[in-house]
């Protein structure tokens, strides 16, 4: 008899009486860090059928990696942009370095926000 099949692209294994799901964990080593946890939170919470098709698919850790890094750049991209176009420089924070700091928390704050509506919480977003 056959210990194993295949349905919809999963393999399933014979366990006893009944066939489970064959899951395998991807070879993936990047952290998901900050913004990938928010973001799984979010599709557990409002998308669980995408949650898990990418379970299913042993995709989830990678997806969540890859989503981190473009939240990481792309928070990056943005703080640098808004530095230059607000004109908090080098020059800014030697002379008042209170003046710098306040104005690269605001900075972080909006950029970050920008983040979270885009590229974690959107409703674009899966």
């Amino acid at each position: 008899m056959e210990n194993k099949m295949n349905i919809n692209g999963i393999e399933y294994v014979l366990a006893g009486d009944y066939y489970i799901p064959d899951l395998k964990l991807s070879n993936e080593e990047r952290p998901i860090e900050k913004y990938g946890r928010m973001h799984r939170d979010y599709l557990k919470e409002h998308h669980p059928m995408r949650f898990n098709h990418l379970v299913l698919e042993g995709q989830l850790w990678t997806y969540l990696a890859d989503r981190n890094e473009q939240a990481q750049n792309r928070l990056q991209l943005l703080i640098g942009q808004m530095q230059e176009t607000e004109a908090v420089t080098d020059e800014l924070k030697k002379n008042d370095q209170m003046a710098w700091v306040r104005a690269m928390n605001s900075i972080h704050n909006r950029a970050e926000e920008i983040i979270l509506r885009e590229l974690i919480y959107g409703e674009d977003v899966a």
